[in-house]
């Protein structure tokens, strides 16, 4: 099994940068999350172009990739976390250098259109941090088990979850490097360079504001690629503000991952609490995870 290069962990004094590779935000949706940061010890640096707006986005194409090329490039700066999702990153995928990020690695860490990262950085042999966002940090923050989650998972504490069963679960258990994300981004990065390496992998998957009959083509379309059959696993995460058409398409997002992958003869786990949700537990991608589903509950155990 490929053994993922960890960067190493954060301790006070450290640096954490937040950039904004996609949509724009705005000062008071940072202020808890760098007012949580320094609490943590964390020296909080941002970047230049992070209040910046081009209609939706941040800043243009090259204002918002030039933040994150600095962050990758600062040998001071130990993670790099981003601001929110949205869409953008693709934008700028393609124009960024990671030759002193691999001299010097640091932890990436968000999710949804930040999936993108996770499996371009994925495919160089990195680990990742798939975990709330500043913007998702409220005023009871120290509340919150998502940042609480985020702040143990990069001082370096070792992860293992216990899930309620789902009536759909597949019982089983299963080995393997994990890898994911957002569905949709996932999707779309079928047939290119930063295209997701499913081979013996456990896959997570999550989405927001799709489609129910998108949700089948997706499944669908990593099924015909010859994703599904590959993996060791599935975990899936929330499928929240789902859209339907006038006719019903019938199913629930669950039941229609479950049709796709009932068959496979893999363990799969539904309820994790991962997404567009109100508990976004983080997830090491690239790292070796033990799953284990159960009658009772499920554990998906980190190594």
């Amino acid at each position: 099994m490929k053994k993922f290069i960890q960067p190493p962990y954060l301790k006070k004094g450290d640096k954490i940068g937040i950039v904004a590779p996609a949509r724009k935000v705005s000062p008071e949706e940072m202020a808890n999350a760098i007012k949580a940061f320094n609490e943590w010890g964390l020296e909080v640096v941002l970047g230049e172009n992070l209040y910046g707006h081009d209609n939706q986005y941040s800043g243009t194409d090259e204002e918002r990739a030039a933040d994150l090329q600095q962050m990758l490039d600062d040998k001071s700066v130990k993670a790099i976390i981003s601001a929110r999702g949205g869409y953008g990153s693709v934008r700028i995928i393609d124009t960024l250098d990671f030759t002193r990020f691999k001299k010097n690695p640091k932890w990436l860490i968000g999710y949804s259109d930040i999936t993108l990262f996770h499996a371009h950085l994925h495919n160089m042999g990195f680990e990742t941090l798939h975990a709330t966002m500043p913007v998702n940090f409220k005023d009871n923050y120290n509340e919150q088990d998502s940042c609480e989650g985020l702040r143990e998972a990069v001082f370096g504490k070792r992860l293992r979850y216990h899930i309620n069963a789902h009536e759909l679960n597949v019982k089983g258990n299963a080995e393997g490097v994990l890898v994911g994300g957002n569905l949709s981004i996932i999707y779309s990065l079928l047939g290119s360079v930063s295209d997701v390496d499913c081979k013996d992998k456990i896959l997570f998957i999550e989405d927001i504001g799709e489609y129910l009959y998108h949700i089948d083509r997706m499944m669908i379309s990593l099924k015909r690629a010859g994703k599904l059959s590959k993996i060791k696993g599935l975990l899936v995460g929330g499928f929240t503000d789902m859209n339907d058409n006038t006719i019903p398409f019938g199913k629930t997002p669950e039941q229609i991952i479950y049709e796709h992958a009932k068959d496979l003869g893999i363990p799969v786990c539904f309820n994790m609490p991962v997404g567009h949700t109100p508990v976004n537990m983080p997830l090491i991608i690239g790292r070796t995870v033990k799953i284990k589903v159960g009658n009772a509950e499920s554990e998906i155990k980190f190594m």
